[in-house]
C-alpha cells in the first residue's frame, strides 16, 4: 500500500508533474540524479572505472551498489508515506538519489566523490524549488499590518499561515493551503499567511521558530477576535513541535473548517455581500505583502 499510494497520485497528476520537469530546477535535478547511473552505464567511460564485480564487468553495479540503492529506497518509501502532495514525492526522491549518488561517488572515486559534492552545494546555495504561483485568496501580512488586520473586526475569524520561503515544507504546502482559501474563503473565514524568515520580529511575538532546525514550519494559528485560538503543529512544554501531518483533510477536521464556513455565511448576509469564494478563484497571489 505504501508504494500504490504514491504511484496513484503520481498518475493522477502526470500532466502536472510534466510541466514541472520542464523547469530549469527540475531538469538539473534530474540530471543530477542520475549521474551515477549515467557515469556507470556509459560506454567508453564505465569501462575505465573500479569494479568488484567478479566478472569484472565494470558497465554494471556490483553487489555493495544495489545494496545501497536498495537501502535508499527503503528510506524514501518510509518519507514518502508521509509526503501530503506530489512535489514532496518527488522532492524527497531526488534529494535520496543525490544523497546516494554521494555516497557512490565516493565509494568509486574519492576525486569523483568530491566534484559531486561540490556540484550539490553549488547547486543548492544557487538554485531553489519554484514557488508556487496558482490562484489563491490569501492576504499577504507584513510587520506593520499583521496586528491590525487581525484586530480590524472582531467578528472575522482568520487563519494565519507561519511560513519561511527557504523551507521545502512550507513550498509543499503552498498548493494545499491555497486551495483551502479557495474553497472556505468568505466575509467571516479568511486566510493569510506572513513570511517569518523576512519578518523575525513577527516570529518572535507568536512564537514560531524560524530555525533550519525547528519543526513548526509551516505553522497554521486560528485567531478568533484578534486572539490566537489554537496551532498546529502543537508545542509541548519543552517548546518542541509535536508531530502532526498537514493534510487538507486534517486541518479541515482539526480547524473545523466546515462549521467555521457556515457560520461565515451568516455575516456575509449581514454585510450584504456573497463569499468570495465564488467571485475570485482565480487571483493570483500578490507579489509583494499588501497593505491595508
Amino acid at each position: 500500500m505504501a508504494l500504490l499510494t504514491p504511484l496513484f497520485a503520481f498518475l493522477y497528476h502526470l500532466p502536472q508533474v510534466y510541466k514541472w520537469l520542464l523547469k530549469p530546477y527540475y531538469v538539473a535535478s534530474l540530471f543530477m540524479s542520475i549521474a551515477f547511473l549515467a557515469v556507470r552505464k556509459t560506454p567508453g567511460i564505465c569501462d575505465r572505472l573500479a569494479t568488484q564485480r567478479e566478472d569484472g564487468n565494470s558497465c554494471d553495479f556490483d553487489w555493495r551498489e544495489v545494496e545501497i540503492l536498495m537501502f535508499l529506497s527503503a528510506i524514501v518509501m518510509m518519507k514518502n508515506r508521509r509526503a501530503i502532495t506530489v512535489e514532496q514525492h518527488v522532492g524527497n526522491i531526488i534529494l535520496f538519489s543525490k544523497v546516494a549518488n554521494v555516497i557512490l561517488f565516493f565509494r568509486l572515486d574519492i576525486r569523483m566523490g568530491l566534484l559531486y559534492l561540490t556540484l550539490c552545494i553549488v547547486f543548492l546555495m544557487t538554485c531553489k524549488p519554484p514557488l508556487y504561483m496558482g490562484p489563491e485568496y490569501i492576504k499577504y501580512f507584513s510587520d506593520k499590518t499583521i496586528d491590525d488586520e487581525l484586530a480590524r473586526d472582531s467578528r472575522v475569524t482568520w487563519i494565519v499561515e507561519f511560513f519561511a520561503n527557504w523551507s521545502p515544507e512550507c513550498q509543499s504546502f503552498a498548493s494545499v493551503y491555497a486551495d483551502l482559501s479557495l474553497k472556505y474563503n468568505c466575509a467571516g473565514l479568511k486566510f493569510g499567511k506572513v513570511d517569518i524568515g523576512r519578518y523575525g520580529e513577527v516570529s518572535k511575538k507568536y512564537k514560531v521558530s524560524a530555525s533550519p532546525l525547528s519543526k513548526q514550519l509551516p505553522s497554521l494559528v486560528l485567531f478568533q477576535g484578534g486572539k490566537e485560538v489554537m496551532r498546529r503543529p502543537q508545542v509541548d512544554k519543552k517548546g518542541r513541535a509535536v508531530s502532526w501531518s498537514f493534510t487538507e483533510e486534517n486541518i479541515i477536521r482539526e480547524f473545523n473548517l466546515n462549521e467555521l464556513y457556515q457560520k461565515s455565511k451568516k455575516l456575509s448576509k449581514t454585510r450584504g455581500d456573497k463569499c468570495s469564494v465564488c467571485l475570485l478563484v482565480n487571483q493570483a497571489p500578490p507579489p509583494f505583502p499588501e497593505h491595508p
